[in-house]
């Protein structure tokens, strides 16, 4: 089994500023837990920038183009109260993008039997036309209209195990039939969406979950309602918004999931890849703010992708 782990130094000059949650030091501590011997069987690349032209598949070019306009030469700039940018976000930002659009690559072509993302800014709050929530683009939403214009691709599927409700996500999928988008979250909670009649045209599987709830919630939620969804729609491609916020740890939320919890989804989504898409499967990296938690479910993250 090939895990392929793509990130780029330009994701930590993604300044946000001092407090800000979504700091450099995440990608940091990924990389210190990844470095570990037993991750040595990781196949390791850096990520390339997305071409524009990819990404304005999903955003339109005047919004594109208005991002770039926004990037500072020095100090900050804010696209709304939470979405904040310096002079390297644009860099960040492509090649955050550019690394699922590879992976996607990468696995689809045979050179990788699965791909994680480590990279910043995340993207499931990203609507086609508005940055929010730490996120310019939706890496995830681009790639899977890469995965289908690019290969051929006739149904791909995200899944979102974010503590935050993938409200950019599941704008891009809404009226399409042939994108899946499943997704476990608090609510209430930032963004204010998610809820279970949000359903688009019947590809929309939205699984919220109550503040305190833990892992045996979690699972019943995800076994419920996301698992025979997305087994029902059958996917060519698996596509994985990974954030690891519902961890009991993590300052911005009050979900209760654990380590094992994160193995224990990245099992099920394996199972499903290996029974609809060839195992095909592709995660990224969404949100995360207790450091500590993040790496350490990164790590079981990726040591089960590794495992598959």
């Amino acid at each position: 089994m090939t895990t392929l782990l793509l990130t780029h130094p330009a994701c930590l000059e993604h300044d946000t500023g001092y407090g800000h949650p979504e700091q450099p030091d995440r990608l940091r501590a990924i990389e210190r837990a990844l470095g570990a011997k037993e991750f040595a069987g990781l196949k390791r690349a850096e990520a390339p920038l997305a071409e524009l032209a990819v990404v304005e598949r999903l955003h339109p070019k005047a919004y594109v183009a208005g991002v770039r306009a926004e990037i500072p030469k020095d100090v900050h700039n804010w696209l709304d109260p939470d979405t904040v940018i310096s002079s390297g976000s644009w860099e960040a930002a492509l090649r955050a993008t550019g690394a699922v659009v590879h992976g996607v690559d990468q696995v689809v072509s045979g050179a990788a039997d699965n791909a994680f993302c480590a990279v910043r800014p995340p993207g499931h709050h990203a609507e086609p036309s508005r940055a929010m929530g730490f996120c310019l683009f939706n890496s995830v939403a681009v790639a899977a209209l890469h995965a289908r214009e690019a290969h051929g691709a006739e149904r791909v599927a995200v899944v979102d195990f974010d503590v935050h409700h993938g409200n950019g996500t599941q704008a891009a999928f809404w009226n399409d039939k042939n994108l899946f988008f499943g997704s476990t979250h608090q609510m209430p909670l930032f963004p204010g969406t998610g809820a279970k009649d949000e359903t688009g045209v019947g590809n929309i599987w939205n699984a919220p979950l109550a503040p305190g709830n833990d892992g045996k919630q979690f699972r019943a939620a995800y076994s419920a309602h996301i698992a025979p969804a997305l087994d029902a729609f059958a996917p060519d491609l698996v596509l994985v918004s990974a954030g690891f916020d519902a961890h009991l740890k993590d300052p911005l939320a009050q979900l209760r999931l654990e380590e094992d919890d994160f193995a224990w989804v990245t099992e099920q989504l394996l199972e499903a890849a290996a029974k609809h898409s060839g195992g095909r499967l592709v995660s990224t990296l969404e949100g995360g703010y207790n450091l500590d938690a993040l790496a350490s479910s990164t790590a079981v993250h990726v040591k089960t992708l590794m495992g598959a």
